[in-house]
């Protein structure tokens, strides 16, 4: 169901998945991280059916707020996303720029390099080696400026992915359980968190990363889920 999807939610490492001998109940993640005495992270564990219960339960929220309010899913998605996109573009246009400027700056010293070593500045051995040196900074930047344009390329096609987003949860109007096909459709990450024991029974958190749009703020869609509930009572008591 979750092959490769789940992640612990502090080291973000992927969580290995055990199985219990002859009891699917008992197979669980575990933070792969968190193996050995100096291991970096705490031992996250959660049991695979508790794990398909709450991402179901979330999952389904998801489908039932796209298929009754899809205007104001629509509205609060794209203002996140533009929020989001906004400051993830000024950091990868600034990353870029220095790449492309760095790029320029290299093809300005591997000719200079050149003319000292045909003057007779440079030795031939210390000309080769200068120049090695900046042909592989620059076919590093050259990928990482690629790289980047992507990503950039990515994030100004927000709208369009949260159409095709849409799009795949209507998929899935008549959804009554979750299913590996939807799971790997929908979602992109799982991260699990520490549980927590403090009031003496032990909670644990989820958060679910839905493929093309990131995380959904449940919390805000349901307010307005409730408002509108609230103002059809009004509207049938009058």
């Amino acid at each position: 169901m979750f092959s490769g999807l789940v992640f612990c939610a502090d080291c973000k490492r992927r969580m290995s998945f055990s199985r219990a001998k002859g009891d699917e109940s008992k197979w669980y993640f575990t933070c792969s991280n968190s193996r050995g005495k100096d291991s970096p992270c705490t031992a996250h564990y959660i049991r695979v059916i508790v794990l398909e219960r709450l991402v179901w339960h979330y999952t389904q929220r998801v489908i039932e707020l796209v298929l009754r309010y899809e205007a104001h899913f629509r509205a609060i998605i794209e203002q996140k996303l533009q929020t989001e996109s906004a400051a993830i573009l000024k950091i990868k246009r600034k990353q870029l720029e220095k790449a492309e400027k760095r790029i320029k700056e290299l093809d300005r010293l591997f000719v200079r390099t050149y003319e000292d070593n045909v003057a007779g500045k440079l030795s031939d051995e210390r000309f080769e080696s200068m120049s090695r040196g900046y042909e592989e900074e620059q076919q590093g930047l050259k990928a990482e400026a690629e790289s980047l344009r992507r990503e950039i390329e990515v994030q100004e096609q927000q709208n369009q992915n949260l159409e095709l987003f849409i799009e795949r949860v209507k998929k899935y109007a008549e959804l009554d359980e979750l299913t590996p096909y939807a799971a790997h459709e929908l979602i992109k990450a799982i991260y699990v968190g520490a549980p927590d024991k403090s009031s003496g029974k032990r909670r644990q958190s989820i958060y679910i990363q839905y493929d093309l749009i990131g995380f959904i703020p449940l919390d805000e869609l349901m307010k307005q889920e409730r408002g509108c509930l609230k103002r059809q009572s009004r509207k049938k008591e009058e």
